[in-house]
């Protein structure tokens, strides 16, 4: 896929507002439910995941959280912060966590928004996959290397700051037509 690739499915990219924080606190909990398959956690007593930092991406800085909607419809996130899996550094941009609903998976909705997520914070990226989730590493290291076309590194950590594979790579600075 080219850096100005097409839209056909209408994916929309857009900041998470204030307001929409419980939007995404609610497919956060069915994202923690898929993952849980790879990192074996379970429900606390209310019967919620609960993820207890999902509200600094609204007041700390560097950290952005991102609704995916496709055809106008709810379809995943992603949260962007700044860290660094190597050296626990806040000099890189990281996806934090990221998520497409299962109906929208192998579409290229995927794809489409990790490119325009990289396109939009320009710059080092990190993107770390715990050693479970082999789909997940399978996924991120061939949008990876199409994106980057085949410029970049894989480290497989097992820091303090990681455990797992990590690729990294810059992206380039892009104009608004290239997203």
């Amino acid at each position: 896929m080219e850096l100005n690739q097409a839209n056909p499915l209408n994916i929309e990219i857009k900041p998470a507002n204030k307001d929409e924080r419980p939007i995404l606190r609610n497919l956060m909990e069915l994202y923690q439910y898929d993952f849980s398959e790879y990192d074996g956690s379970d429900t606390g007593v209310s019967g919620l995941y609960d993820y207890p930092c999902l509200d600094h991406y609204w007041v700390k800085p560097k950290r952005s959280p991102l609704l995916v909607r496709v055809g106008g419809q709810l379809a995943g996130f992603a949260l962007v912060a700044r860290y660094n899996y190597l050296t626990g550094q806040k000099d890189s941009w990281v996806l934090a966590e990221f998520f497409v609903m299962r109906k929208y998976r192998h579409q290229g909705v995927g794809e489409y928004v990790a490119r325009h997520i990289f396109n939009q914070f320009p710059g080092k990226w990190q993107v770390a996959q715990i050693p479970e989730n082999a789909p997940a590493t399978t996924f991120w290291r061939k949008v990876i290397t199409r994106y980057t076309q085949n410029n970049f590194q894989e480290h497989n950590l097992n820091n303090d700051h990681w455990r797992g594979p990590v690729q990294v790579f810059t992206s380039p600075s892009v104009t608004g037509d290239d997203i």
